[in-house]
């Protein structure tokens, strides 16, 4: 990328997140209760000592200003740098319909996130219905593409073919840390360490150009190869970031 924009900040100061307004959830048992509370709680803790550099943000953050409805789109594995750069800002998030989903759920609303229901890849209709829905209320939608099982790094059409549908930018977005625990999980999910630095690198808005749901889906090799363009990026950064 050309013109590069970068800002530096530490992860920003918990609010309320619970209070964002997010849709009620179907009641947890206590054991799920417990696990939600404590790892978002952890989560929180861990977020505040790290440290981002943003590079890019500008065309994104103009976009965002308009009040625009757009897809953001990011690896599975980079889920956390994410959820707290970006907490409270009343985004939907697709999660899928697997057992976990529902932790999922609630942990996205503690983090000011509402939650669709579904995957990019199995029960694709009624996230695709769910998906269009929010866009063209106006949300903005986050989506991991590889998500909820992988393959990893695969970029799934389906979230292609929502900003078809409802007519809305892609924005493509990649998170690498200096330092991170990398968990067993079929995405190798990534959890940064303390005090860590964070390279977050953002895509401008990418327009939808296509014509058709079918058009839209033989984009997905693109857009994978973008997305895996941006990660390169955000890593060879954060290793010779200060």
């Amino acid at each position: 990328m050309t013109d590069e924009h970068v800002e530096e900040s530490g992860a920003p100061s918990p609010a309320n997140a619970e209070d964002a307004g997010a849709p009620a959830h179907a009641p947890l048992d206590w054991r799920s209760r417990v696990a939600v509370a404590s790892g978002t709680a952890l989560i929180r803790g861990l977020a505040a000592t790290w440290r981002f550099r943003q590079l890019d943000y500008g065309p994104v953050g103009a976009f965002r200003s308009g009040g625009g409805a757009a897809i953001y789109a990011f690896w599975h594995a980079q889920m956390l740098p994410f959820l707290a750069l970006h907490r409270n800002a009343n985004a939907a998030v697709l999660v899928s319909v697997h057992r976990d989903g529902e932790r999922i759920a609630h942990a996205a609303a503690r983090f000011g996130f509402r939650a669709i229901r579904g995957s990019t890849s199995r029960g694709a209709a009624g996230a695709l219905r769910g998906l269009v829905r929010g866009l063209q209320d106006g949300w903005e939608v986050v989506v991991t593409p590889d998500g909820p099982r992988g393959p990893a790094e695969q970029f799934a059409a389906g979230t292609l073919v929502a900003a078809q549908q409802a007519g809305v930018p892609v924005v493509l977005m990649a998170a690498a840390a200096r330092r991170a625990w990398r968990l067993g999980s079929w995405d190798r999910f990534m959890i940064p360490q303390p005090w860590t630095h964070i390279t977050v690198a953002y895509s401008a808005p990418l327009p939808v150009t296509w014509g058709s749901a079918r058009e839209a889906a033989a984009a997905a090799t693109d857009f994978q190869a973008r997305l895996v363009a941006l990660n390169d990026l955000a890593r060879t950064d954060v290793a010779r970031a200060g």
